[in-house]
């Protein structure tokens, strides 16, 4: 079965995984997704991942974290450019999650970063994913 968007794919496996409380889930991997899972770790969200090859294309195994009485710490992840609708935002209009409580993940062209880091950066670029 062919996926149109591997994005979108890795967060609904992350969001489902959340839900039913696994330690951890498996995803195909690509660069833009080692990316977005660097971002994961670095802000807090997930404990850790690492690269399984297989010969073909790899495997991204995301070790997921939980608190106090096992409650998830990311409560929520939506796509929000998809392949149909791009979303794009300059440096000036980036968005806040949750105001300033979650993180926008952001393409541009110094590579996928948060919403943070783009204002630091002052680069605009498209907007992935909002995660709070």
């Amino acid at each position: 079965m062919q996926i149109t968007d591997t994005i979108a794919d890795l967060l609904t496996r992350i969001r489902n995984a959340n839900t039913a409380k696994h330690a951890t889930v498996d995803v195909p991997a690509s660069n833009v997704k080692k990316a977005i899972t660097q971002i994961l770790v670095d802000e807090g969200y997930v404990k850790g991942f690492q690269v399984i090859e297989d010969g073909k294309q790899g495997v991204i195994r995301i070790t997921l974290k939980y608190g106090d009485n096992k409650s998830p710490v990311i409560t929520g992840l939506r796509r929000v450019s998809k392949p149909g609708l791009r979303i794009y935002s300059s440096c000036a209009d980036m968005p806040k999650v949750r105001k300033g409580l979650g993180i926008a993940i952001v393409s541009t062209s110094k590579g996928i970063v948060t919403d943070k880091k783009a204002r630091e950066l002052n680069v605009g670029g498209e907007v992935l994913a909002y995660i709070w």
